[in-house]
């Protein structure tokens, strides 16, 4: 079997599973929020928060980083001197703060502390789209 589509198999299903976290996790933000004087409901929430961002995203965050690099390692490590990839990785970067930003909106609506509105986070929640969009045009063309 070719490893090289092994790994990049395994990147993207890791990929997938990742952008569906950093997708839905705003949204349940957004529930929360919106909810926030009813305490049944509250709970429900950081309930989904906390596994989603713990047994969904974390494991499928570090999965797309150990598979991408291990992609670079088959490839050979010069691909970094490429523009493209380059670029691909400061839009991964970006993703991988922005997880940990939700990581810590997760933290404030624990410990009910949270100031943001609801509106707040549906506007955040465009965020991994756009990069997405980004990540996958630049991957596909490679224009630099």
């Amino acid at each position: 079997m070719n490893s090289y589509l092994l790994f990049k198999s395994l990147h993207l299903i890791a990929v997938i599973s990742w952008m569906a976290g950093l997708l839905y996790l705003p949204r349940i933000f957004v529930y929360h929020v919106e909810n926030i004087n009813d305490l049944n409901s509250t709970n429900i929430f950081k309930t989904m928060e906390r596994k989603l961002y713990f047994y969904i995203m974390m494991p499928a965050m570090f999965l797309s980083w150990l598979f991408g690099l291990i992609l670079i390692f088959i490839i050979g490590f010069e691909v970094l001197t490429t523009k493209w990839i380059q670029f691909k990785l400061i839009f991964v970067f970006l993703l991988t703060f922005y997880h940990f930003y939700l990581g810590y909106f997760l933290n404030k609506l624990k410990t009910d502390q949270n100031t943001k509105t609801s509106r707040f986070f549906r506007i955040i929640n465009e965020v991994p789209t756009i990069l997405l969009i980004l990540i996958v045009f630049i991957v596909i063309f490679k224009p630099l």
